[in-house]
């Protein structure tokens, strides 16, 4: 009998080791991790970091992208804007340290278009203090895009539409692209009777238009672009058009909106047959606005 429960005894941890959940014999191939590997996750697990900051910086520029994809092309004075980047919290990765800080607002900055006047109906539209004085002097170095939005307000623009010191346009040195989006043109017969005065508004708006590009000489490209029923040969656009030309250097460029740029590579044919002059001796901006 006690040789029996001797045999018993010595078997028992045989099988506990083949229904253990970590095999000890090396000669079978195993899923479960070694306890090397499982030092790893455990430290992994209690530090909670992931080494983001050794990644490449074009990888790191992807995923600030993906952080911000929820976020409008264009950011102005709205308040759709203002909850989509709370309930995302997109800006949360701003308080994770001093060198993530600086990378993506830069990245979020640049990447964007920032509405210089806001075309919020309401107490937004109305202020003082558009979104670009608002922001700190750090974070209008780095943008790259500005938008002008002529239109809105084209009988009584408010007060706030103006280019002084305090919007901040001289700390904006990294701008390299000027957007003019036209709404409407009150020259049109349409708006007769309705209007201020004939010309009024084409002339607010061509030296809104000038005095920023005073202000801003870091721009290069000047891109117009506005709402079908906007005429490229009315009062509004002609007077726009005019101001860009006074700029040596600028490129004048069309946005996707109106759908000018088909009829602008027609022109561009058109000058050269005429002039009979080479691509390089005809600037497209100058044969479009001569």
């Amino acid at each position: 009998m006690t040789k029996r429960t001797n045999r018993k005894v010595a078997v028992v941890p045989q099988l506990a080791e083949s229904i253990s959940t970590r095999p000890h014999s090396s000669a079978y191939p195993s899923a479960y991790p070694s306890e090397a590997e499982d030092e790893v996750v455990a430290t992994t697990q209690n530090h909670g970091s992931f080494p983001f900051l050794s990644l490449p910086s074009e990888l790191r520029n992807k995923i600030y992208s993906l952080v911000f994809s929820a976020a409008p092309l264009h950011v102005d004075l709205d308040p759709s804007t203002f909850k989509i980047i709370y309930r995302a919290q997109m800006f949360a990765i701003f308080r994770v340290s001093r060198q993530l800080y600086r990378e993506a607002t830069h990245h979020f900055f640049s990447t964007h278009t920032f509405r210089i006047f806001p075309t919020y109906p309401g107490r937004y539209f109305k202020t003082k203090r558009p979104l670009l004085a608002r922001l700190p002097a750090q974070y209008r170095e780095s943008i790259t895009s500005l938008e002008l939005r002529l239109g809105p307000g084209w009988n009584s623009p408010p007060r706030g539409w103006v280019v002084n010191e305090a919007l901040g346009l001289a700390d904006c040195t990294s701008v390299r692209v000027l957007k003019v989006f036209v709404e409407c043109d009150p020259s049109d017969a349409f708006f007769k009777g309705f209007r201020k005065s004939d010309g009024f508004y084409e002339e607010f708006s061509a030296n809104l238009l000038d005095e920023i590009m005073k202000r801003v000489p870091s721009i290069k490209v000047v891109e117009f672009d506005a709402y079908p029923s906007v005429k490229r040969d009315g009062d509004m656009m002609l007077g726009l058009e005019q101001v860009a030309a006074k700029y040596d250097g600028k490129i004048v460029g069309w946005g996707p909106e109106r759908g000018w740029e088909k009829e602008v590579e027609q022109i561009w044919l058109d000058a050269l047959l005429i002039h009979a002059a080479t691509p390089q001796k005809l600037s497209r901006s100058r044969a479009i606005l001569a």
